[in-house]
């Protein structure tokens, strides 16, 4: 199967480019100097595969890909016992191979240096300003001594003499200045490493591989793809398709079944606000009332939303519920507490300047409302990440977020919470320790069983009270699917318990 495989296959073309790191300040070095430069050299090698490089690159050539798959064409290599890179680029077209290698290296050195420009450019622009203010205040002083030239009167005399020794003082201190501005620039200079490329890639030749090689390789393929069906099967046979299976496994409700979202655009997913009439809105809204239900007779003020993993839809439900809590005429707070990959800022169009890091780091003084943002939608505030912290679970599990929740408790009718995923990171076990209730949400026919019970765990032995589940994302044809519409048969005919 290789054979045809290799003689049909389209031919991948492969060039390089040379690329020299000379370590500041550039002067001969010694042996202990060309090891540290090896080093820096494997630095920017890594460098050179960030995502901000890759994304201007696709950007400047009009490619059509992502960062990750142009990131899998290239390999980075530094020359043994040099500063040197080898940047080598395979591509399926020739001028295009060599296109991206040259182009990869300009914009690294291009953010390079204006990276390392922005160290210096605070006090550059700092000490500029003082020359500037005091070139004013020789200039004011200047007009002031030729008024004075034919003065006669000891008071004039006196004046002049004065205002001698004041421009006297102020050119020192401008020469001062100058002084400063220099030995910063020299600074600069002497610090900052200088990235060149010694040779720019040719249009590419073809990379092949013997016939050999590439039946080794299918006769490898062809195992693992074996054994990746018999996984895949295991995969599949382990999935939530129904609400059904969810509550046989958890021993807790299913509190709601949404549909697939079908969007153009990322923020027509609020649908409780894009298409309140629609299934998937009315679905948000039964998710509402359940779990009003769910609590009656403990009532809930603030409510953590997670999920197992990543990609399960869970900020997508915190946003939507908390927008159909509110217009069930609720003051309502939802909380973005993903502090590693904040969302509901975007969604809602909202800066995210200010937000619970920032309010953490205020404490006690001022009022929770200066970090609040508001969304345009009657009775509903947001709370965003703020600017993205080190530390994290540190912050979700200090005692000034227990403060911040009871703050934010005070101010709405309901809290909502978007937290990272529960078997990611501790965060979200660390928020439903201090909440009072945490929802689930579970991907249909993706979420595997296991991870979902691990979930499960966590919440508990956090102490958390696990309302229940949302089995999100289900297609029209699934089992799951039947669940929803049963419920929403039953009160689409009772408007007024949903608006």
């Amino acid at each position: 199967m290789a054979l045809p495989i290799a003689l049909l296959r389209t031919p991948i073309y492969e060039t390089s480019t040379t690329v020299l790191i000379n370590q500041a300040p550039g002067a001969l070095p010694n042996a202990e100097d060309v090891l540290s430069g090896q080093r820096v050299a494997m630095t920017y090698a890594q460098l050179l595969h960030r995502r901000a490089v890759l994304e201007e690159v696709i950007t400047n050539l009009d490619l059509r890909t992502s960062p990750e798959e142009l990131d899998e064409q290239i390999d980075i290599n530094p020359v043994r016992d040099t500063n040197l890179l080898v940047l080598t680029v395979q591509d399926t077209d020739p001028q295009r191979a060599a296109d991206i290698a040259n182009e990869i290296v300009k914009v690294f050195i291009a953010q390079n240096l204006q990276s390392q420009a922005e160290e210096y450019a605070e006090t550059l622009n700092s000490l500029q300003a003082g020359m500037t203010d005091i070139e004013e205040d020789i200039d004011r002083t200047v007009a002031s001594i030729e008024k004075l030239e034919d003065a006669t009167t000891p008071e004039l005399i006196a004046e002049r003499t004065r205002l001698e020794e004041l421009l006297t003082q102020q050119r020192s201190t401008y020469a001062t200045l100058l002084a400063q501005y220099e030995e910063s620039r020299l600074a600069q200079t002497q610090t900052t490493d200088k990235i060149s490329i010694v040779e720019e890639a040719l249009p590419g030749e073809k990379a092949g591989q013997s016939i050999v090689v590439l039946a080794l390789q299918g006769m490898i393929i062809g195992i693992f793809l074996a054994c990746g069906i018999a996984v895949l099967f295991e995969y599949l046979r382990d999935t939530m398709k129904s609400s059904e299976e969810l509550e046989r496994l958890l021993g807790v409700p299913t509190l709601a079944v949404i549909g697939v979202i079908q969007v153009a655009k990322p923020t027509q997913v609020l649908v409780t606000v894009e298409k309140p009439r629609s299934p998937i809105a009315e679905a948000y809204r039964l998710l509402r009332a359940n779990i009003e239900i769910a609590t009656v007779d403990n009532p809930a003020h603030t409510l953590v939303i997670t999920s197992s993993g990543p990609s399960e839809g869970k900020s997508v439900t915190a946003a939507n519920l908390a927008v159909a809590i509110a217009q069930a005429g609720k003051q309502v707070i939802l909380v973005d507490s993903d502090l590693r990959r904040p969302s509901l800022h975007k969604l809602f169009r909202a800066p995210n300047k200010r937000g619970i890091t920032t309010a953490l780091m205020q404490g006690g003084q001022g009022m929770i409302g200066d970090h609040l943002s508001h969304t345009g939608i009657e009775n509903l505030f947001l709370l965003s990440s703020g600017p993205l912290p080190p530390n994290p679970a540190e912050l979700l599990g200090s005692q000034r977020m227990a403060q911040l929740v009871e703050a934010l408790k005070a101010q709405a009718d309901m809290v909502v919470f978007d937290s990272p995923p529960v078997l990611a990171v501790a965060d979200a076990t660390l928020l439903a320790r201090i909440c009072d209730a945490t929802l689930l949400v579970v991907l249909a026919e993706s979420t595997r069983g296991e991870a979902i019970s691990r979930a499960k765990n966590q919440i508990d032995q956090a102490g958390s009270n696990l309302l229940g589940v949302v089995l999100n994302r289900v297609s029209s044809s699934s089992s799951g699917y039947y669940y929803y519409q049963k419920y929403y048969q039953k009160y689409t005919s009772d408007e007024e318990r949903f608006l």
